[in-house]
């Protein structure tokens, strides 16, 4: 093909060139393992389908990459500000009001139980509103704390406590699934996480040493009050 006829072919055939490249795009989002890079490959994908169907023209795949190019840019916003936040949590901030978006809403009255100790678990909670308690050592649940996190890196993924509701409210769930994918999909989420059980194991134990402390000296001092009386 001379010059003169390869100009004249890019010219007559440049929005079937577009779809090339739309599809080479899409096939690269399919081999990505990482969100972000998947979603910045679906978009590049949107863009090029939307030109293609619109100077082909082929109306099928510009509606459906017009109805896709705002999903795949939420979705890439929401990841972003999630790796965002993460990072600011790695630097010391343990709230994970950042997850509100990938969580869904429940409700629960007074006594309700809302897991118990033993089972298998398949989520983990976030407090809106109400008061909760495990019931076996005594911690309170109030708004904007987690609970629930511990069984996933449990054996087994077993509670190791029962939650009760003491007071009606609102809870935000997340299904271990999701959180596995998001543990998997960001590195930072995964040391996060890591940061958020640990922290609970650590106010765990100093609640264990602080009431061992206390049954000690309320030994010594009944061992001190009988040695008085002897």
């Amino acid at each position: 093909m001379h010059g003169s006829d390869l100009f004249e072919y890019l010219i007559t055939k440049w929005p079937e060139l577009i779809g090339y490249v739309a599809a080479s795009c899409t096939l690269l989002a399919y081999s990505m393992t990482t969100m972000i890079p998947l979603r910045i490959a679906g978009i590049a994908a949107n863009f090029l389908f939307i030109g293609f169907g619109y100077f082909e023209p082929s109306y099928p795949p510009l509606v459906l990459h017009t109805l896709l190019l705002p999903l795949n840019s939420l979705r890439l916003y929401q990841m972003l500000q999630l790796t965002k936040k993460i990072e600011a949590a790695a630097s010391g901030d343990l709230s994970m009001n950042w997850l509100k978006p990938f969580m869904t809403d429940r409700s629960c009255k007074a006594g309700d139980i809302l897991f118990r100790k033993g089972e298998v678990a398949t989520e983990l909670f976030y407090a809106l509103s109400g008061k909760y308690q495990l019931e076996e050592t005594g911690i309170t649940i109030a708004s904007g704390e987690i609970v629930g996190e511990i069984a996933f890196v449990a054996p087994g993924e077993r509670r190791t406590q029962t939650l009760k509701c003491l007071e009606d409210g609102h809870l935000l769930t997340i299904g271990y699934p999701q959180v596995r994918q998001l543990y998997f999909q960001n590195p930072t989420f995964g040391f996060y996480f890591l940061q958020l059980t640990s922290g609970r194991l650590f106010k765990n134990i100093e609640r264990l040493e602080a009431a061992l402390a206390q049954a000690k000296a309320s030994a010594d001092a009944k061992l001190v009050v009988q040695l008085g009386g002897s």
